[in-house]
C-alpha cells in the first residue's frame, strides 16, 4: 500500500490535486452566487435550483455526445482549456446586464465542458499513479472535494453578505484561472490515450462498448442509482429538520470523508472486494430511521454512518478500471462521473416530488427502500465483476481435476 507522502511525491499528482481544489472551490462559489443572483431576479426557487444544479443535467448530455474527446486529446491541454473555460464562463456571468436566457446558456455550456474535464482528469490520475495506488489517489481527491465544498459554501456565504453575487462570481473566475495556470505549468506533456478524431459517433460506440457486458453494466448502475437515491434523501434535510439541517449536512459530509479516508488508506488492496457489498447496503439502510420520530443526535449519527457507504463507489471505480482498456479509460471514468451527477440531480428531484405528497421523513424512507432494492437486484451481476471470484472458481476446478485424475499425486 502507498502512503500519502509517497502519493504527493509523484511529480504530477500535486499540481493535479491543487488545481482540483481550486476548481471545486470555484464551482462551489459560482453555484451559490448564481442561485442567489437568479433568485433575486426571478423570485423562482425552481430557476434558482437550476442555476446551481443545471450543469449536472448538461453533463449527462455531454456524456452521450462529447465524451470521446476525453481519450483523444492531450490531457494537459484538455484540462488547461477546461479550467480556462470555467474562468471565462464565471467572468461572463459576472458581467451586468446579461439576459436570463444567456445566463442559462452559459451554465449549460459549462456543464458540457465539465463532462469532458472529468473524464480527462480521472483518466490522467490512473496514468499518474500505479494501478494499486488509484484508490488512494482518488480518495484524496474525493476528500479535497468535500473539504473544498464545505469551505466554499462557508466562504461563499460570507462573501455574499459582504459583496455582491457578481463579485463572488469574479472571485470564482479568478480561482479557475489559477487552476489553469497550475495545470499548464505542473503537468507533463503526455500524448493522447487513444487515436482517431472525437465525434458523437465515437462517443456512442465506446459508451455502447462500456455498457455491453453485464459485469460493467452492474458496476456502472451500482455507482449511479443507489448513490442518486441516497442523495435524494440528503436533499430533504431542510424540509425534514429546518432548524437542524446544517447539522445533518455536516454529519453526512464527515461520514463521507471518513469512508474515503478509510477505504483509500487503510483497506489493503487484496481485501477491498470484501467491503463492496456491505458498504453498498450501508449507504441506504440508516435512512430508514428517518421515518421514525427520533432525535437529531441519533439521526445525525445515522446520516454519518450512511455516508461512509459512499466509499463503495470508490472501490467500484478500481473494479471498473480493471474491466476497461487503457485506450478508453478516460471515457469510462467520465461516463461514471457524468452519470453519477445526473442521477444525483434526478434523485433530488424525485425525492422532492414524493415529499409533496408524504412527510419528508416518509419520503426519505421510501428513497432508502428503493436504494436497497436496487442494490440487491444488482448484486448478482456485480459478483461477475469481482476479480477474486474467477480465481476461486479456477482454483476449485483445478482441485476437482486433480482429484479426478488417476495420475495425480500428493505433493
Amino acid at each position: 500500500m502507498y502512503t500519502y507522502r509517497e502519493l504527493f511525491r509523484m511529480p504530477e499528482f500535486t499540481p493535479l490535486f491543487t488545481a482540483s481544489c481550486a476548481q471545486v472551490a470555484s464551482t462551489t462559489l459560482n453555484g451559490l452566487a448564481l442561485a442567489t443572483l437568479v433568485y433575486a431576479r426571478t423570485d423562482s426557487a425552481l430557476l434558482a435550483a437550476l442555476g446551481m444544479f443545471g450543469p449536472s443535467f448538461a453533463e449527462l448530455v455531454g456524456a452521450t455526445l462529447l465524451l470521446s474527446v476525453a481519450d483523444r486529446v492531450r490531457p494537459r491541454t484538455a484540462l488547461t482549456l477546461t479550467a480556462l473555460a470555467g474562468g471565462a464562463a464565471s467572468a461572463a456571468l459576472a458581467a451586468p446586464g446579461m439576459p436570463l436566457w444567456a445566463m442559462f446558456a452559459v451554465i449549460l455550456a459549462l456543464g458540457l465542458v465539465n463532462s469532458i474535464g472529468s473524464g480527462v482528469r480521472y483518466g490522467l490520475l490512473s496514468d499518474i499513479v500505479p494501478p494499486d495506488g488509484y484508490v488512494l489517489g482518488r480518495s484524496v481527491l474525493n476528500i479535497s472535494v468535500g473539504a473544498m465544498q464545505i469551505a466554499g459554501f462557508a466562504v461563499g456565504g460570507v462573501l455574499l453578505a459582504v459583496v455582491s453575487p457578481r463579485m463572488t462570481l469574479a472571485i470564482g473566475a479568478a480561482l479557475a484561472f489559477v487552476a489553469a495556470l497550475v495545470l499548464r505549468c505542473g503537468l507533463g506533456a503526455r500524448p493522447a490515450r487513444s487515436v482517431g478524431r472525437p465525434s458523437v459517433a465515437a462517443t456512442w460506440r465506446v459508451n455502447r462498448h462500456l455498457l455491453s457486458t453485464r459485469a460493467r453494466r452492474a458496476v456502472y448502475l451500482s455507482m449511479w442509482v443507489p448513490n442518486g437515491l441516497v442523495v435524494g434523501c440528503e436533499a430533504l434535510f431542510v424540509p425534514y429538520a429546518p432548524g437542524a439541517a446544517a447539522v445533518l449536512f455536516v454529519a453526512a459530509a464527515l461520514g463521507m470523508l471518513f469512508g474515503d479516508l478509510a477505504a483509500g488508506r487503510f483497506v489493503p488492496p487484496g481485501v477491498r472486494g470484501r467491503f463492496v457489498t456491505p458498504l453498498r447496503f450501508l449507504l441506504a439502510a440508516p435512512y430508514l430511521l428517518f421515518a421514525l420520530p427520533l432525535g437529531t443526535p441519533v439521526l445525525a449519527g445515522a446520516a454519518a454512518v450512511a455516508s461512509v457507504g459512499f466509499a463503495s463507489t470508490l472501490l467500484l471505480q478500481e473494479r471498473l478500471i480493471a474491466l476497461t482498456g487503457e485506450d478508453v479509460r478516460g471515457q469510462a471514468l467520465g461516463l461514471h462521473v457524468s452519470g453519477m451527477k445526473a442521477m444525483q440531480a434526478i434523485g433530488a428531484t424525485l425525492a422532492g416530488l414524493i415529499a409533496q405528497y408524504v412527510p419528508a421523513g416518509a419520503a426519505m424512507g421510501l428513497m432508502a427502500v428503493a436504494a436497497l432494492a436496487v442494490t440487491a437486484a444488482l448484486s448478482p451481476g456485480l459478483r461477475l465483476s469481482d476479480p477474486v471470484r474467477p480465481l476461486r472458481r479456477t482454483s476449485r476446478q483445478l482441485s476437482s481435476y486433480r482429484a479426478a485424475s488417476p495420475t495425480s499425486s500428493a505433493p
